[in-house]
């Protein structure tokens, strides 16, 4: 699987979440790792990738962290919408 599929991948896992859990990094990698195939180690460095590019985004709340889709507010604050 190339690594642009293997994010299209990841983009829908979050997105059947988005609303409704906060998924940490490595439930995500597990989730997608267990869908696809590929290893969590390749999962996690896409969704850094990812997350570098502004695609996803780390939240911070209860002391705990999630990554989650990015609000269209919050893209275009940073300037990336």
């Amino acid at each position: 699987m190339d690594k642009e599929e293997l994010k299209n991948k990841i983009y829908a896992f979050m997105e059947k979440y988005k609303g409704k859990k906060k998924l940490k990094e490595k439930d995500v990698c597990k989730g997608v790792a267990e869908e696809t195939g590929v290893t969590q180690d390749e999962v996690k460095k896409a969704l850094r990738e990812m997350i570098d590019a502004g695609r996803l985004m780390y939240s911070y709340g209860g002391g705990a962290s999630s990554v989650e889709i990015p609000s269209e507010e919050y893209l275009k604050e940073k300037g990336l919408a």
